[in-house]
């Protein structure tokens, strides 16, 4: 069996803070690109619910000549399969909806929800609010 030098006991103090100043300097570079790509992610998770939310508005409105009162109504109706989470906020009941009087069909005969916005306050990559969006 071959006897532990004191020399080869383990790795000096030196060793030991350049690898954690190392390990620092790449968390330093990796943290806001990791952050980035989650708000990214977010975002396009944003439009695309917007997306298929004011689609299944559109058809609603279209199929049943008035446009629904809630977006409970969509569900029930079948158009949508619930009502996904604002992904800026991560609640479902932050949804903004804007109800109009503006009829978009000549057979409709109710006016109600037009268009559906974020309840989130914060900005955008793009510079714009996500309630604007």
């Amino acid at each position: 069996m071959r006897a532990i030098r004191k020399q080869d006991a383990g790795f000096t103090l030196m060793e030991l803070m350049i690898v954690m100043a190392i390990i620092s300097v790449l968390a330093t570079l990796a943290v806001p690109s990791f952050i980035g790509a989650i708000k990214s992610a977010r975002e396009a998770v944003l439009k695309e619910d917007l997306h298929v939310m004011r689609a299944a508005i559109d058809s609603y409105t279209m199929d049943k000549q008035k446009a629904p009162q809630s977006l409970d109504d969509l569900v029930q109706e079948g158009y949508l399969r619930s009502i996904p989470d604002d992904p800026m906020t991560k609640s479902k009941d932050t949804w903004v909806t804007e109800t109009s009087d503006a009829l978009y069909s000549l057979d409709q005969t109710e006016p109600g929800i037009a268009d559906i916005h974020s309840g989130s306050d914060e900005t955008g990559s793009d510079g714009q609010p996500y309630s604007a969006w």
